[in-house]
């Protein structure tokens, strides 16, 4: 069984950093894809961020120039790094990670950024 656990959110001011950390741990889980989501309250859940084996970062036009996604293999670590925060990042961030043919989600992390 494949496990993700989320930290690093909380509230910040409009213009902010916050760093997410996902820990992966369980059986036979690699973190060479991982990808990142968010759900605001009332929307649907969103594309935010992932991460391939050679550790390219792709990015939703969104956050483009904002967040980075990386990730420690030594930790079994994916992070994803925010920076210049706007009151519209506002949602609980997901990370998820490809297991066979389906994924693991993690239980989420909220970030509140207040204007």
């Amino acid at each position: 069984q494949v496990q993700l656990v989320e930290s690093g959110g909380g509230l910040v001011q409009a213009g902010g950093s916050l760093r997410l950390s996902c820990v992966a741990s369980g059986r036979i889980v690699s973190i060479g894809h991982a990808a990142w989501y968010r759900q605001a309250p009332g929307q649907a859940r969103e594309w935010v961020a992932r991460i391939i084996p050679n550790g390219v970062g792709d990015y939703a036009d969104s956050v483009k120039g904002r967040f980075i996604i990386s990730r420690s293999y030594a930790k079994n670590t994916v992070y994803l790094q925010m920076n210049n925060l706007a009151p519209e990042d506002t949602a609980v961030y997901y990370c998820y990670v490809p297991v066979g043919n389906s994924g693991a989600w993690g239980q989420g992390t909220q970030v509140t950024v207040a204007s």
